[in-house]
């Protein structure tokens, strides 16, 4: 029988075992029981406490995203200017806890997924157009709507990509290289925008919950 007040812990670690594992094998492939043995339990309390591989899976995108949208309001909170939000957007998209390997490799596994999985793509989806909309709210007192949904469009681009080239550990780059590039081209694009009147600090549409 599970201990009473233990299961947060066990959901926990096994979703910390799911992410490891899936990072090592670079698919979803993983078994139950190699989740399991992972988190140090046995694969009946893993199915007790998530039912199913799938479910214990949509929680484990559902917790990087949880985490995500954390350090995103934290750094969103921090930016003082439209120009500070950009940013601060661009370098948590590449903070070290989501930048890891084995981040990368269960991002990429999960994209892969979503080709077959209608939650997984609702979910990456929900991601997608929460990146675009942050961006777009520092962007549009720099350059106006139209221009910032383009630029927007590209950081998030550049973004994915960079996760695709550090899959690729033959040649990966530092996360200051990977915020470098994007903030390059994010300059680049608003090089021929002087800011726009009535420039101010603006709260955005924060990075809600999946």
């Amino acid at each position: 029988m599970p201990k009473i007040g233990m299961e947060p812990v066990r959901r926990k670690a096994l979703v910390d075992a799911a992410l490891k594992a899936i990072g090592h094998h670079g698919s979803l492939t993983v078994t139950m029981s190699e989740i399991a043995r992972e988190a140090g339990v046995s694969a009946a309390l893993a199915h007790h406490y998530f039912g199913s591989k799938d479910q214990l899976l949509i929680e484990t995108i559902r917790s990087l995203l949880r985490q995500l949208r954390a350090d995103a309001v934290t750094a969103l909170v921090a930016a003082e200017t439209p120009r500070a939000r950009i940013s601060a957007l661009i370098r948590v998209s590449f903070q070290a806890d989501q930048f890891a390997p084995d981040v990368v490799a269960a991002w990429l596994a999960f994209y892969s997924e979503a080709q077959r999985s209608e939650e997984v793509r609702r979910l990456l989806v929900i991601y997608a157009r929460r990146l675009h909309s942050n961006l777009l709210s520092g962007l549009k007192p720099l350059c106006g709507a139209i221009d910032a949904s383009r630029i927007a469009d590209g950081a998030a681009a550049m973004i994915d990509g960079l996760y695709i080239r550090q899959s690729l550990k033959a040649a990966p780059l530092s996360i200051d290289a990977s915020v470098a590039l994007v903030e390059d081209y994010v300059a680049g694009q608003l090089v021929t925008h002087p800011p726009l009147e009535g420039e101010r600090r603006t709260a955005g549409p924060g990075w809600g919950e999946p």
